[in-house]
Order: structure tokens, then C-alpha cells, then sequence
């Protein structure tokens, strides 16, 4: 059924002569004019009103209408109606991902989407209302990592309302809308002596802990969810198949980051520490939800446990151990003096003995090894001294030096 535009001003009648009359009909001179009337994909007749004065406003509109059902690109103009809030709901309902990942998605919209953009409706919300918000952020105090995380979750959301048909675009695609930008840092990789200053200061069921991640690159949550299973002592590697995690508070097994499990080498020095570590502090046996608070148990032979033999908790950890070790050294508390540093520090040593870059990010479990070359490069060795070594190689004693080919004369 073709869409029409309905005049609600007048009405048509037949007279006593049977000829079609046009009337003012009840509501002549009162509310909007002209209804634009069609029947969507769904099958229901959808409308929309426009004043006096615009029926071709209207007209435009209907064609418009219906040419994006021609195309396949309709879009229910009600469907806009719904607000952030309500779109951010079923969203985050409908997410598929690592819980705790979700825990933590569903607090950065709860706490800076929803106060600021959730009574907006959809179709309401324009790429100035982003750049606004944006400034709130920044001017909220609120770190420009973070404020990026926040933002790809808005752009996220967003994107599935135009996926979902709800809008049109997505106003953080806008030209005029920047992504909050990161702050340049390289990254200053710990000395050697400071590292091993740190393993001193820690308590003895601890100090395998630095061995581990300075020695093998692994995270914090790895290292706490390491069991003597994992690691092969005859073939000199160790499994990272594991983490602890912390889902609202609460710790649980889950695979290392991204999903990805990986195989690295173990140094002799790092095996010595770890045999050590064994004979005064056996194994123990924990058990913990896997992947989220409600998973079935799993149970792992832990290399570190605390005091009371359960599971490391990191905060506490953090608290209690690291943080009191880094007074002791002398060492700033802070983000780049956590228990990361230690895998920075593992990269800037195989970097500097000449590994390359594939096989550092193997061994980090890096997703991609551009990222890993974009946040190591600066630690990479001049490749000019690497060039004069290979050419000398080849001419070792300096290219020999000839009067040039001999021509034959008279040729």
C-alpha cells in the first residue's frame, strides 16, 4: 500500500448530487495539519504530523520514507524514541563476553554514560552532545586512558543501535567528534639492580613471584595462578594456561588475558628459584570459581599462595607486600611501579640481547605483535651497529680494489 498525506483540516463528502465536496472538517485550524501516512515492513501503518504550511515538508518525508524501504535501508522513526539508558540496558544485556569484562563495562556506563546521556533519547542525541559529554570527562579529572576506554564502550553501544536499526548514524563517528588522545609515555624499563632490590624486600613465599614475571614475562594474575603442573622442568618451559581474576571483589580461575594461552621458555636461574621456592613452600592445592562468581569449581595446585595457603588476592597483595617492598627500595608508589614493570623489564632484556619482536609478543601474549613493537621500539638496539657488523662480514677485510674490467682493444 502506497503511503499518502491525509489533510485532518478537511474531509470529503458527496452531495445530493453525487458530486465529491471538500468540507472543513471538526478540527479545521486546530493542532498539526498534514499526517503522512504509510505501511511499514512490519505490516502496521506507521504515520508522523506535520503543521500547516508544510505539506511539502510531508511529501518530502514520505518519499523519503519510501525509498529507504525500496533500498532496504528503513528505519522506524519511533524506534529512536528509546533513550541511552534504555538502549544501554539491553545492550549490555546482550553482550557476549568475558564477565569480567562485563563487570567492569557495565560500571563505566552506569557511572559516566548514563548520568550524563541516559534520559537523551537516540535519535535525540548528536555529535555535540558527545563532544560535550567528552568535556566532562576531561574536566572530571578522569585519567585519558580511562576516558578512552569509555568512550570505545559509548561507540560500542551506539554502533549496534545502528546495527539494530534504532538510528542512522552514530554520533561518535562524526567527523567533529576526537577520540580522547593518550598521553605519549615510553616506557623506562626497571635496572637490574632494582629488581633484584625489590625480590629482597618482598617476603620469602613472594620473592619466586619477581622471578616469574622479570623472568618470563608473565602478568601478575598468571604468576598468582600458576600451578607445578604448568611447569615443564625437563623441557625448560612453562604453560600460562591460567589467571586469578577478580570479578566485583571476588576471585576466580579464568584463561590469561584475551583468551589466549601460551607456552614460554624458562630460563635455569628461574627454574633453580622455582625448585627452591617448592622445597620450603610445597604447592597447595585451590580451588575457585571458573571464569565467574557462579562457575563450577576448578581446582589447581598453586605455586603461591598466602599465608593462610588460599589464593592471592592482588589488591591485597598490592597493599600488604609490593607496595611496603617499594618504600623499602626507595622506588615511587604508582601505576608504572606495579608488578608490570617486571615484564617490561623482561622485554627491554630480550630486546637488548637481539630478540625479535614476533617472538617477544609470543611470549608476552600480546594479541598483535604491532602492538608490541609500539610500545617496545624505543628499547630496541641500533640497528646501526648491526648493519656495520653485516657488511663487514661480507667484506672483511675491506672490498678489494681492481683497476675494472679489461677491454679487449680494437673491440
Amino acid at each position: 500500500m502506497a503511503g499518502h498525506i491525509q489533510d485532518r483540516w478537511y474531509k470529503t463528502e458527496t452531495d445530493a448530487h453525487g458530486k465529491t465536496v471538500r468540507l472543513k472538517s471538526d478540527r479545521h485550524g486546530t493542532g498539526l495539519r498534514y499526517r503522512a501516512r504509510y505501511v511499514g515492513p512490519d505490516g502496521a501503518e506507521k504515520s508522523k504530523s506535520f503543521p500547516d504550511g508544510q505539506k511539502r515538508v510531508a511529501e518530502k518525508w514520505l518519499s523519503q520514507i519510501e525509498a529507504d524501504m525500496t533500498r532496504g535501508q528503513y528505519i522506524d522513526p519511533r524506534a529512536g524514541r528509546l533513550t541511552v539508558r534504555q538502549h544501554a540496558e539491553r545492550w549490555l544485556a546482550s553482550l557476549t563476553i568475558d564477565p569480567g569484562t562485563f563487570v567492569s563495562t557495565e560500571q563505566r556506563v552506569r557511572l559516566h554514560v548514563v548520568p550524563h546521556l541516559g534520559s537523551r533519547s537516540l535519535d535525540s542525541l548528536k555529535p555535540i552532545h558527545v563532544r560535550e559529554w567528552l568535556r566532562k570527562l576531561q574536566d572530571g579529572g578522569v585519567a585519558p586512558a580511562y576516558q578512552r576506554v569509555i568512550f570505545a564502550n559509548l561507540n560500542a553501544m551506539l554502533g549496534a543501535a545502528v546495527d539494530d536499526r534504532l538510528i542512522s548514524h552514530n554520533p561518535c563517528r562524526s567527523s567533529s567528534v576526537k577520540a580522547p588522545k593518550l598521553e605519549p609515555r615510553r616506557i623506562v624499563p626497571w635496572r637490574p639492580e632494582r629488581v633484584l632490590a625489590m625480590r629482597s624486600a618482598l617476603p620469602a613465599r613472594y620473592r619466586g613471584m619477581v622471578d616469574l614475571a622479570g623472568g618470563c614475562g608473565m602478568r601478575q594474575g598468571e604468576v598468582l595462578g600458576l600451578a607445578v603442573d604448568d611447569v615443564d622442568f625437563v623441557e625448560g618451559v612453562v604453560h600460562v594456561v591460567r589467571q586469578v581474576k577478580l570479578i566485583a571483589g571476588k576471585q576466580v580461575f579464568a584463561l590469561p588475558k584475551g583468551g589466549k594461552t601460551r607456552t614460554v621458555p624458562l630460563p635455569e636461574s628461574v627454574a633453580r628459584s622455582l625448585e627452591g621456592h617448592i622445597a620450603k613452600h610445597p604447592p597447595t592445592a585451590v580451588s575457585l570459581p571458573w571464569r565467574s562468581v557462579d562457575g563450577p569449581p576448578v581446582t589447581a595446585s598453586l605455586l603461591f599462595t598466602n599465608v593462610g595457603e588460599h589464593a592471592i588476592n592482588r589488591v591485597v597483595f598490592n597493599r600488604l607486600a609490593w607496595c611496603p617492598a617499594l618504600d623499602t627500595v626507595g622506588v615511587p608508589r604508582g601505576r608504572e611501579n606495579g608488578m608490570h614493570a617486571l615484564r617490561h623489564f623482561y622485554a627491554s632484556v630480550l630486546l637488548d640481547a637481539g630478540e625479535n619482536i614476533k617472538a617477544l609478543s609470543e611470549y608476552l601474549g600480546h594479541h598483535d605483535p604491532g602492538f608490541t613493537l609500539r610500545t617496545y621500539t624505543h628499547l630496541m638496539p641500533s640497528s646501526e651497529k648491526r648493519t656495520r657488523e653485516a657488511v663487514n662480514g661480507v667484506f672483511e677485510d675491506g672490498p678489494k680494489v681492481d683497476d675494472g674490467p679489461t677491454t679487449a682493444q680494437g673491440s
